[in-house]
């Protein structure tokens, strides 16, 4: 799960990202647009600034705006600088690799084969979602959303056609509250609302 920092980093700078060129906005605007208290909203802008993303104005008519365009500031770049890692684990992080403990041959590892396969579509889908693609009507950039990493071009994903289950043969029936396209989805069932 993202850490409310990660949300409220992703939400100031989206609000950023939707002012006109050269327009700066005060943290005390951004907080209260956005329902972030102001204290902890300062703390990340100011990690945002030391990172490059955000660009800082004293003065009057002083604010903040973005360092770099929307659309090469990408949801994954802020949820690494934010977070850390992608990888649910060390062993199939590309920057912060480690192997595990208590694992004695990790290329043979089946927990590694799955989570490399996570990690690699979870960095496919935050890489190529910027802050102009979410700030956009349009829905998600398909180009990049289609394909997974590593597939080549022409094979279809197993979510898209359910592997047959155990001993019978045929396709898996639908899980219920719909169908085998809605559950390949990444949102939750709630409609990504926490609870």
């Amino acid at each position: 799960m993202l850490s409310q920092k990660t949300r409220y980093a992703l939400k100031a700078l989206l609000e950023l990202a939707a002012l006109p060129a050269g327009a700066t906005l005060s943290s005390a605007a951004i907080a209260a647009r956005r329902a972030i208290p102001v204290k902890f909203l300062e703390a990340i802008l100011v990690e945002l600034q030391r990172d490059g993303l955000v660009r800082g104005k004293r003065g009057r008519s002083g604010g903040y705006q973005l360092a770099q365009g929307a659309g090469a500031i990408s949801f994954g770049g802020v949820v690494r600088l934010m977070e850390g890692p992608l990888a649910l684990l060390r062993c199939v992080s590309k920057t912060q690799f480690r192997r595990c403990a208590d694992c004695t041959d990790f290329r043979a590892c089946e927990l590694r084969k799955a989570f490399r396969g996570v990690r690699d579509s979870t960095a496919a889908i935050l890489d190529g979602w910027t802050l102009a693609d979410a700030r956009g009507d349009g829905g998600p950039p398909a180009t990049r959303l289609g394909a997974l990493p590593g597939r080549k071009g022409g094979r279809r994903s197993s979510a898209k056609k359910p592997p047959p289950t155990r001993g019978t043969g045929g396709p898996r029936p639908p899980a219920a509250g719909g169908s085998s396209r809605q559950r390949a989805t990444l949102r939750p069932a709630n409609g990504g609302r926490r609870r």
